[in-house]
């Protein structure tokens, strides 16, 4: 289900989805047409804008955030126009199964496709800018310097919510090389491990927002 008040982006993204097979059961341009739209639907994944009518601010974020509530699991992408980090803390708080991408990234088809299909299976993906923005603002606390230049890097994939196998593609390294980096971060955080890549990267993401 897509929710965006541009009826230009919402046919475009119709378009971009249905041609990599997945199906849109309907598009609605405001916040109550799409709580409405998820009750007659049941979609397995919706797809908003943070700003959307009436209002025009994060009226699409909190009929997210009521979705989930009620329907916990629900998949949610989230389309923003600009870097709001409160949003996207907010969104990740829900737990699985959420994204939070800038609408610059749509038109990378195959990175949005890619976003699409790790949410509704329940991962978790944050657009590389706000990882950028999290890591560019806080780089002056003592325990992140700690970290060298790569574990920077490591902490980057892991906090857009790529498994350790996706890191290693990423930066052409071994598997078992971050895997070695990811307990070293952990370490010099402060940070228990944890089995669960989604709590991993929510661990430090709160720790980046303090």
């Amino acid at each position: 289900m897509i929710a965006e008040d541009s009826v230009l982006l919402r046919e475009g993204l119709t378009q971009i989805l249905g041609r990599f097979g997945h199906e849109v059961c309907a598009g609605v341009g405001d916040a109550p047409a799409l709580r409405d739209a998820v009750a007659e639907h049941e979609p397995d994944l919706v797809v908003t804008d943070i700003r959307m009518p009436p209002g025009l601010r994060d009226e699409g974020l909190r009929a997210a955030l009521e979705l989930r509530a009620a329907r916990p699991g629900l998949p949610v992408l989230v389309l923003s126009q600009y870097v709001e980090n409160a949003y996207a803390a907010e969104l990740l708080a829900t737990g699985d199964g959420v994204g939070y991408l800038l609408k610059d990234r749509v038109g990378e088809v195959a990175e949005f496709i890619d976003a699409v299909e790790r949410v509704v299976s329940g991962g978790t993906v944050i657009d590389p800018e706000v990882v950028r923005r999290l890591l560019g603002r806080r780089r002056e606390p003592s325990a992140l310097r700690r970290l060298t230049a790569r574990e920077l890097e490591v902490l980057a994939a892991m906090a857009e919510g790529r498994s350790n196998g996706g890191i290693a593609r990423a930066l052409f390294v071994s598997e078992a090389a971050v895997v070695k980096h990811v307990r070293s971060i952990l370490a010099k955080l402060d940070l228990p491990p944890a089995v669960d890549d989604h709590r991993r990267m929510l661990a430090v993401l709160t720790y980046l927002r303090r």
